[in-house]
């Protein structure tokens, strides 16, 4: 059964900075990367993605000006007051507009840090903040531990955002099944999980089931592996070599198959798409109407790396 266009997200982690870490980007975006040049673009993409049916839209703290460029889009559309917003905390961006910057992003948990980039995130995005997440969450930052944060958290919560975590990393089950434990007042502070799933690393998916079975929304993040699942982006290695032959063989699209795949997961609340540019998001939002051939799904399940292996991979990838 085809899948509706409305389980889409559109995230802005590729678009609103001039580097990331996303393979074939540099082809995809160019070489003309300021801010006006990126600003355009960001509008080019959430006009197109409206006018497909997405109505999730993901951005964040550290990626660049991605809350500046989403307002700035809201308040020049105000007949998009149907779309939900999500952002995050725990990151910042300290890239300074470079593509040469020694750093791009620093992580920090600390209950400083969610009181700083709240009332910027407020600032920007206002009462239209309905999910807010802590950033790459996980068990050794300590942050679902620290009762300070719950607690700054939660006045959130009670305010009517809802709160959640996203997650990387080879530990993401564990960051889930810890988050979904933390109690505030009684009532569950964690009822959002955007967390990476894909062919290649699914590891997550048990965990998130779980999530969804408790009453979280479940984001799938990263359904294209960094582009390693995305044409011009196979970079040859392990399973996304085997993908690409796969794609080949069955005459589709590899990220089609990266979005129905995601897709299939009906645990999955929203699916997250991150292009760089409207015919990127042309093909995948295509994937919403795909069926998979036969066997297909057993094919991709044979492509999982062990977590540790993928994550390795990810984290050599470098920022163009």
């Amino acid at each position: 059964m085809p899948h509706a266009v409305s389980r889409l997200g559109l995230g802005l982690a590729a678009v609103a900075r001039p580097a990331y870490i996303t393979a074939g980007r540099a082809s995809a975006l160019g070489a003309t990367r300021d801010v006006e040049t990126l600003r355009t673009r960001t509008r080019e993409l959430l006009d197109a993605g409206y006018a497909a049916g997405i109505r999730y839209l993901d951005v964040a703290r550290s990626y660049g000006r991605a809350e500046e460029f989403l307002a700035g889009w809201l308040a020049d559309h105000p007949e998009a007051d149907d779309v939900e917003i999500g952002s995050k905390w725990g990151y910042r961006y300290v890239g300074g507009w470079r593509m040469d910057a020694e750093r791009h992003e620093v992580k920090d948990h600390s209950l400083e840090a969610f009181t700083e980039q709240s009332a910027q995130t407020g600032e920007l995005l206002g009462d239209r903040l309905a999910i807010y997440h802590v950033h790459s969450a996980t068990v050794a930052t300590g942050v679902l531990d620290d009762g300070a944060v719950h607690r700054a958290l939660a006045r959130l919560r009670d305010g009517g955002v809802r709160v959640g975590i996203s997650t990387s990393g080879p530990a993401q089950a564990e960051a889930v099944r810890r988050a979904l434990d933390v109690r505030v007042d009684g009532e569950p502070l964690f009822t959002s999980f955007q967390s990476t799933w894909n062919p290649l690393e699914p590891s997550a998916g048990p965990a998130l089931a779980e999530a969804a079975d408790a009453g979280a929304r479940v984001i799938l993040k990263e359904v294209f592996a960094n582009g390693r699942l995305a044409p011009g982006g196979e970079d040859g290695t392990g399973g996304a070599r085997a993908a690409a032959a796969l794609a080949d063989r069955v005459g589709i699209s590899l990220d089609r198959i990266a979005v129905a795949a995601a897709l299939a997961n009906p645990w999955a609340w929203r699916v997250l798409l991150g292009p760089v540019g409207t015919d990127q998001l042309e093909s995948h939002v295509a994937a919403a109407g795909l069926v998979l051939p036969s066997g297909v799904d057993g094919e991709l399940a044979a492509l999982a790396e062990e977590p540790e292996e993928y994550w390795a991979t990810r984290s050599a990838r470098p920022w163009a």
